[in-house]
């Protein structure tokens, strides 16, 4: 099988992520469901074959030395995909993911657009997009750098691996760099940062005390810092956060945090009950004041009650997000039992409505 029959047969399925591996079925991610997309089980020359398709014209001393690779494909100029390759005993592995060039609105990706426009109007600090993979994390970041684009003159500086979005320059002018292409590493990109005057950096992922603690420096210099955490709700990143570092420096973390943390978008990808396709439920927290003294005063787990009733600050839970899709016919109460945080919470709230 080549190369080009996979990726049209991605487009024509509106498959997310493809998954190609030795004597498997072609299987695809359509609505958050791994599906079979091919009837041909792929054989080690097939898959031998893609992958020297793939990285035709690149290092390939990279996938030699790290067992692992990663980058963007174009495909007839009006398609971009994410590449990954790994292997997996001992035989190559390849996830292609689907990237939608055109950049939604806040309103199109079924987000308040209220907190995000607040979000994007901070001139310093650190924001952050969690959820799990595949939960819609960069596409509601590169939403952002558009709003920005479109209304503000700023100097945006990307640092990506790879680079996912791209844009072009508007009202800002927006500079993407990526590992291993443009800088060889995160750290060493924001050890750089401020001779390239950024209004705004956002970095992919945080994944290292190294890049969380460059992160948290650079949002003290005046700078806003957007990025990404593999991390289920407001709660658990910051606590992931404090536990990248040593427990001596515990205290001066949260402190820190507790000023330059202007917000967390959580986001959990549901299947929708209205029509075919996935809707996202989310947990906003903010930098309000009480929040700020809880972070400050290492009471965390008191966050999620101040979510909660923080509706002023625009604040909102899981459960109470969950809830309102369910009221709205956009899930079925199945799937909100599903994906919620306290179950037995939520299906009494749902009995009392009369939506269960």
């Amino acid at each position: 099988m080549k190369l080009n029959e996979i990726l049209e047969l991605q487009i024509k399925n509106n498959v997310s992520d493809m998954f190609i591996r030795t004597n498997s079925l072609l299987k695809g991610r359509v609505y958050s469901q791994v599906e079979i997309v091919g009837n041909k089980k792929l054989s080690y020359n097939d898959v031998e074959e893609i992958l020297n398709e793939l990285i035709q014209g690149k290092d390939k001393s990279i996938l030699q030395t790290k067992k692992s690779m990663e980058f963007t494909l174009w495909y007839e100029t009006q398609w971009r995909f994410r590449v990954g390759i790994f292997y997996q005993r001992n035989t190559p592995a390849i996830v292609i993911r689907k990237i939608d060039l055109n950049i939604p609105t806040f309103e199109q990706l079924n987000l308040p657009s209220s907190v995000l426009e607040k979000f994007s109007q901070e001139r310093r600090g650190l924001i952050l997009l969690t959820g799990t993979t595949g939960s819609g994390k960069s596409t509601t970041i590169a939403s952002m750098i558009e709003y920005m684009n479109q209304n503000f003159k700023k100097h945006i500086v990307t640092i990506e691996e790879p680079i996912e979005f791209t844009f072009e320059d508007k009202k800002s002018i927006i500079n993407q760099r990526e590992i291993g292409t443009d800088v060889f590493s995160y750290a060493e990109a924001l050890r750089q940062f401020t001779v390239h005057s950024p209004d705004v950096i956002y970095i992919g992922t945080i994944r290292d005390a190294q890049t969380c603690y460059a992160a948290i420096t650079a949002a003290e210099t005046g700078v806003l810092v957007l990025s990404t955490l593999h991390s289920v709700n407001a709660l658990s990143t910051i606590e992931r956060i404090v536990n990248f570092f040593p427990p001596h420096q515990h205290a001066l973390i949260l402190n820190q945090l507790s000023s330059l943390l202007k917000g967390v978008l959580s986001l959990r990808l549901l299947p929708r009950a209205d029509i075919s396709g996935l809707i996202p439920a989310y947990e906003v927290m903010v930098l309000s004041p009480s929040i700020s003294r809880l972070i400050r005063e290492n009471k965390l787990w008191e966050i999620p009650k101040y979510i909660a009733t923080g509706d002023v600050y625009g604040m909102k839970s899981f459960q109470q997000c969950i809830f309102e899709l369910v009221e709205k016919k956009k899930i079925t109460s199945e799937v909100a039992l599903e994906y919620a945080d306290k179950k037995e919470e939520l299906e009494l709230e749902l009995r009392n409505k009369g939506l269960l």
